[in-house]
């Protein structure tokens, strides 16, 4: 499936790792929006189910090992449609975003992140953010504050 210029959206899903009042951000490694902060996340496998994929993805990302045991809660969905400067759609990606528990606070930034960081809530709009994941934090902030990733 071609993500550059693609015949139909590509589903995504992003985790949200919360402690102590901290989300962990990624440095995107590679394009699209290749040197911006967002979440650990990734495209969805066929055949494989949106939980396991972002336990997947948050792990091949952060080394951080997901809690098998809690399944992912959904917090939100966000469009993320890139146009070229003719008007053609150059990336279209749909992100299911989800809360993870995971059993540590120990990260190794991997795969696709060129970086990790734990980044208190409130000075995440200081970052230079995805334009999804920017609309989806300005969405969701209450409710992140009440998270805990920790068991």
């Amino acid at each position: 499936m071609k993500r550059l210029y693609p015949d139909q959206p590509i589903v995504g899903v992003g985790g949200v790792i919360i402690s102590g009042g901290k989300i962990l951000l990624e440095k995107r490694k590679n394009e699209p929006s290749r040197g911006k902060w967002t979440i650990p996340g990734g495209l969805v496998d066929l055949g494989e189910k949106l939980e396991h994929a972002v336990m997947r993805e948050v792990e091949e990302e952060t080394c951080l090992e997901c809690v098998k045991e809690k399944t992912p809660r959904l917090i939100d969905v966000v469009d993320n449609i890139d146009l070229d400067e003719n008007g053609k759609v150059k990336y279209h990606f749909v992100i299911v975003d989800y809360f993870v528990k995971v059993k540590g606070i120990v990260f190794k930034a991997a795969s696709d992140a060129e970086d990790l960081m734990w980044v208190p809530l409130e000075e995440v709009e200081k970052y230079d953010l995805t334009t999804s994941f920017r609309i989806f934090f300005r969405r969701n902030r209450k409710k992140l504050e009440n998270l805990n990733s920790l068991p």
